[in-house]
């Protein structure tokens, strides 16, 4: 995997982290520093953990599934995406309480925007050239900044982007699940 599908996977992972920030920081009355520091430290620690752990599961039967694990990659990534794509087109469903920064508000949210990455983790396991280590640190900081940036552009814009924030990252998860399929049937290289 090169370092630029590792950026597009991490930008599309993040699209979710993305779209709930914004909303976050729509609920701000008046941008807080410290809880959009907690926000992005959440989502993207866990948007890390759930691909090493993915992949830690995943190499347990990677070599089962050798033959046919292109597939395997395409159908997580496709489904992840087309997820997302079909979500951007929902009307604009508010959470339950958007003014709630609790901690364990924070545990679920970035778990719950965090469950499509632990797929991609199972997908590294089957893919040759990604380090895993790198590529979830790539994934957790691109993840924290994007928070961040979402925390901040909620308080000042509002939350009219989370549709084409769930749009472009669900295209993204598409595009590269095809192209490891497409290099899994030796179409490209």
């Amino acid at each position: 995997m090169t370092i630029t599908e590792l950026l597009l996977l991490s930008v599309g992972l993040a699209a979710d982290a993305f779209a709930v920030s914004l909303c976050r920081g729509l609920a701000m009355k008046r941008l807080d520093g410290r809880r959009a520091l907690l926000i992005a430290f959440f989502f993207g620690g866990f948007q890390a953990l759930m691909p090493l752990a993915g992949w830690l599961l995943g190499s347990s039967f990677a070599g089962a599934i050798a033959a046919w694990d292109h597939w395997v990659a395409f159908l997580l990534l496709a489904l992840i995406g087309g997820k997302m794509i079909k979500e951007s087109f929902s009307a604009g469903e508010e959470e339950k309480d958007p003014d709630d920064f609790r901690v364990r508000t924070l545990l679920l949210l970035a778990v719950a925007t965090s469950i499509d990455a632990l797929a991609v983790g199972i997908t590294f396991a089957m893919l040759e050239d990604v380090s895993v280590l790198f590529s979830v640190s790539v994934i957790g900081i691109v993840t924290f900044l994007l928070s961040l940036c979402g925390v901040l552009a909620g308080n000042r814009f509002g939350a009219r982007f989370r549709g084409k924030a769930e749009l472009v990252g669900g295209v993204i998860l598409v595009g590269i699940g095809a192209k490891i399929l497409l290099e899994g049937l030796g179409v490209i290289k």
